[in-house]
Parts: C-alpha cells; sequence; structure tokens
C-alpha cells in the first residue's frame, strides 16, 4: 500500500530497510525488488524483498523490533487476515536454526511454496541451507520455479499397446488421414 510521505510499495521497502538499520540491526545484503500477486483475496499486487542482518536479538527480540517498524509504517493486526497491508516483515530463517514460540515459527512455514520469498532470498544468500530439508535457497527457489517438462506418454511406440475405445479412435484418425 502506499504510505503517507513515504510513497509506493517499492519506497515503503527501501524505507523499511532504513529503519531497521537505525534501529542498530545490520543490513548486509537487500536483494531487488520484484512485484507478485496476492496471496489470499487481495485484488494488489505486492513488492517483496528480502534482507540478511546481523543482530544480537533472539528471535522473539527481533519479531517485536520488525512489528513495531510495521506499526510506524501504518500496520494494524486487526480484521482480515491477508488483506492490503502497508508493510509485512516475515522472519524466514535464522542462521539455520529451527525456533518455534507461541508467536513465532522459523523457517517461516510456508516459505518453501513461495517464489516471492524464496526468489529473493535465495539472490542474497543462495548457499544458505533450510534446516527441515538440508536444500540451499538456491535450490528451493529452483524446485518451485523451474519449468518441468511434460511426463513422458508410455509405449507411445505402439498404438496397439493401448486398450479401449481411445486407441480405436487414435488407429482411425491415423488411417484416415
Amino acid at each position: 500500500m502506499r504510505v503517507p510521505r513515504i510513497g509506493g510499495p517499492r519506497a515503503v521497502l527501501r524505507a523499511a530497510i532504513d529503519h531497521i538499520a537505525a534501529k542498530g540491526i545490520a543490513v548486509d545484503e537487500v536483494a531487488r525488488i520484484v512485484t507478485s500477486a496476492p496471496v489470499g483475496p487481495s485484488q494488489r499486487r505486492y513488492a517483496n524483498s528480502a534482507a540478511l542482518v546481523t543482530s544480537d536479538l533472539r528471535p522473539e527480540a527481533m519479531l517485536r523490533e520488525m512489528q513495531a517498524i510495521e506499526r510506524a509504517f501504518g500496520r494494524r493486526r486487526r480484521g482480515q487476515r491477508w488483506r492490503a497491508r502497508p508493510l509485512d516483515i516475515d522472519l524466514i530463517l535464522w542462521s539455520g536454526v529451527d525456533f518455534v514460540s507461541d508467536r513465532l515459527a522459523i523457517p517461516h512455514p510456508a516459505f518453501r511454496i513461495r517464489p516471492f520469498v524464496l526468489g529473493p532470498a535465495a539472490e542474497i544468500a543462495p548457499l544458505w541451507r533450510d534446516p527441515s530439508t538440508g536444500l540451499t535457497l538456491r535450490q528451493l527457489s529452483t524446485r518451485l520455479t523451474a519449468p518441468r517438462p511434460l511426463p513422458r506418454a508410455r509405449n507411445t511406440n505402439r498404438v496397439n499397446s493401448a486398450r479401449g475405445p481411445l486407441a480405436q479412435s487414435v488407429e482411425q484418425l491415423t488411417f484416415n488421414q
């Protein structure tokens, strides 16, 4: 969403990175910004990026800091899930460690199926490993986005190996041409 005095989604992401750094969290790498379709009922497109940061904060303290930044940008956590929001900061991975509490799960439960997360994350940390699967971010991203060939048909050399009406139709079409 557009945020007053900041601008559109891309400007919001750049300003959020500045806010993270202003909180004393070292921003080591930032991925390029990509546009994606929404998850859920929202109609608008989203701007997404990833940042590799370094901090002495523990996961729940980092979550509190990120939610404070979201609030500074006008985010309110009430109402419909997945609605349009000015800023959403997720903690995806944490130095190759699993972390689970009542408020937070790291790795993020859905990151493996979201190209708008994996693409930017793999851009800045391609060799980071998912502690659950052992796969790198590059491998996970490739598995999710790489085109796949169509499955090979069995017995494609022998029309008569097929059975039933479909086989008869194929043979008839072949002979009539």
